[in-house]
């Protein structure tokens, strides 16, 4: 590995630790990057490097926003493993068949989801705890079973799924969302990391200098939107679903 390709390498990695720290979506700046730089290796170990860095910098992320926000950790440890058993499953099946078939559908999902997040201007601004704790566990059950398999099974915008989800359904305001994600988000990575490392598709000399500069960026990543709060958030996330929007419809129309 030349020492350019793993500089650049790195400071995508902050870049994309800093950004899903605060809305999700780091895959969209760490993946496109990674295959560009690195187009002689299989996309499946690109892929599994690249949870390393990833499951890092949520790490330090999660950290910061656990000083900061209130966590329902007896809601959040069954959902976080429900998503982890969920994730290894996406895992797995995508080991056997082609996901390019649901990217048409997520577009169409991603697309309603912009129009929906830029015309509700309310959206995300308070946290409203009015369900019921029926409510509360179905809505929980379903997000960590959607998101979860979801995750290992194609990937991009995890993050920014499981932050609308959690304001739609459970009426988080985005900061709140944003902090429950991240552990979420920790439970799927981890998942999806045992199988890679199972299947022996991680690169460990890329993988753990990305992994340092991606937590470094986490951790400004967290400290900025817990600073900036809602408002900031909400741009941001407009601008990640736009992203993910344009990556998709690359790989469905032009690739």
């Amino acid at each position: 590995m030349e020492y350019d390709v793993l500089f650049y390498l790195c400071m995508a990695s902050f870049f994309a630790g800093f950004v899903d720290a605060i809305i999700g979506g780091g895959g969209l700046i760490q993946i496109p990057i990674a295959l560009l730089l690195m187009p002689n290796i299989q996309v499946s170990t690109i892929i599994g490097t690249l949870k390393i860095p990833a499951f890092t910098g949520t790490s330090f992320a999660a950290y910061q926003y656990q000083k900061k926000v209130d966590l329902n950790w007896k809601l959040l440890l069954p959902m976080a493993i429900i998503a982890f058993v969920m994730a290894v499953l996406g895992s797995l099946l995508l080991t056997t068949v082609n996901n390019d078939f649901m990217k048409p559908i997520l577009i169409a999902i991603l697309f309603l989801l912009a129009i929906y997040t830029f015309v509700k201007k309310d959206l995300g601004a308070v946290s409203n705890q009015l369900l019921s704790k029926k409510k509360t566990i179905i809505y929980a059950a379903l997000i960590s079973l959607g998101v979860g398999f979801y995750d290992g099974f194609i990937g991009p915008g995890t993050g920014s799924f499981l932050v609308i989800s959690l304001i739609v359904l459970m009426h988080q305001d985005f900061l709140s969302a944003s902090a429950n994600a991240k552990i979420l988000n920790l439970a799927t990575n981890f998942g999806s990391i045992l199988l890679f490392i199972a299947k022996g598709k991680i690169i460990w000399a890329i993988a753990m200098p990305m992994a340092v500069c991606n937590a470094f960026g986490g951790w400004l990543g967290a400290k900025t939107a817990i600073r900036k709060g809602n408002s900031f958030i909400r741009i941001l996330f407009l601008i990640v679903v736009s992203c993910t929007l344009l990556r998709l419809g690359y790989d469905v129309f032009i690739k």
